[in-house]
Parts: C-alpha cells; structure tokens; sequence
C-alpha cells in the first residue's frame, strides 16, 4: 500500500512536472561547492561506474553525472517526472519506482545519488529508503544524499501557487550529525560531508553527505 506523503508528493510532483521541467534543465541551482561535491563522489567509484539516480525527476542531472564518467539511470515517484526525463533525455533509461522499493537485484549499482530526493518523507520512510539504497549498492560503493537542513516538517510549494497550482508538499529537514548518525546506522562509512549557508535565493542551509558501504558489507 503507498506511504500517504509518497501519494501526496507523487501527485504534486505529476501536477508540476512540465513547468519544473522547463524551469530547471540542468544545474541551474547547484553552487560550486556542491558540484564539487559530486564531481568528488563520481571520482570515487569503481568501473563501470553504474549510477542510480534515486529521484530523478526530470532527469536534469543524468548528464552532469555522465559527464563525470558514471553511467547514470534514473528512478522516481513520479510518472509525469519521469515521462519529462525520458523525453528530455533519453540516452539515459528511466523508470517509476518508488524509493522504498527500488525493485532492483542487491549490489547492482556502484553509487547511489540522491539528490535532494529524501526530503519530502519523514523519518520512518527515510529509514526504509537507506535500506534499500543500500542494498542495492555494491560493497565498496558509494551513496550521496543532499538535503536542507533544520529540524522539522514545513510545507512548501507557494512557488507554485504563485504560478496557478494548486498543491500541497511537505519538506521534512534534518540536522547533519543526525543524517550521518542514521546512515552509519545502515552500514555506512562516512568519507565527506558539506554544509553551507543558504544564497539569497534559498530560506535554509544545504547539506551533501557522500557514505561507503564497506567491502564487507
């Protein structure tokens, strides 16, 4: 049975997939600092270099990722998002998954990138979500997670009013120690972590968090 806030993010997201879309095509609002973030968790994976995009979206940065040697493919929620990916890009195959349920063979990926993709479920569907990231991240690899951080649940998507949507989505934040405390929990090895302040355009500081799965693992 769908978790009720991953049926209210699926269906804000499949209301606002054209005009997100169409708004962020690549990384537009990536700062350095946090594409450096991922260029150093691309370097860090073992050939062939087999990424999921764990909440993909639209698909916009299944080409940064290439770019940087990995062999991206993404999964999301959303129907909609992923019809834009596929359009958008399609040299990279994209299918509807849920987070909670990747339906993927165990150890298949080299890396994991989750890209802002957890926020919008609390802590119970967040556990569930590491769990499976993990599990189908081969020993040795990688997992990269970003998100905002704070402390508790604030509902977003005005921004969307503004243009004539009418959806409600929920952002769950969470402090950085607690992030790598409960990634640790699953396993994971923590090798780098960034937290910076917010730019002008944001309301709260971002945070990339890049984990190993040990070869024993």
């Amino acid at each position: 049975m769908p978790r009720a806030e991953e049926t209210l993010t699926k269906k804000a997201y499949d209301t606002v997939a054209d005009v997100y879309a169409d708004r962020f095509t690549a990384t537009e609002p990536e700062q350095p600092v946090e594409l450096a973030m991922i260029d150093h968790f691309a370097g860090l994976l073992h050939e062939p270099r087999r990424v999921l995009d764990a909440g993909c979206g639209a698909g916009r940065m299944l080409p940064y990722l290439a770019a940087q040697g990995c062999r991206p493919e993404g999964v999301d929620l959303s129907p909609e998002m992923v019809r834009r990916a596929q359009s958008d890009h399609p040299d990279y195959p994209c299918t509807v998954r849920s987070l909670t349920d990747l339906d993927y063979p165990d150890a298949t990926f080299d890396g994991v990138f989750s890209w802002y993709s957890t926020i919008h479920n609390p802590d119970d569907d967040l556990d569930s979500m590491f769990a499976e990231m993990v599990r189908v991240l081969r020993p040795g690899g990688h997992l990269l997670v970003a998100f905002q951080v704070g402390d508790g649940m604030r509902r977003v998507g005005q921004g969307f009013a503004a243009l004539g949507y009418d959806i409600v989505m929920n952002r769950y934040h969470r402090a950085t120690p607690d992030m790598v405390a409960r990634l640790e929990a699953h396993g994971l090895e923590v090798t780098a972590q960034l937290e910076r302040s917010p730019v002008p355009s944001e309301s709260d500081p971002q945070a990339v968090v890049i984990a190993r799965r040990p070869q024993n693992g």
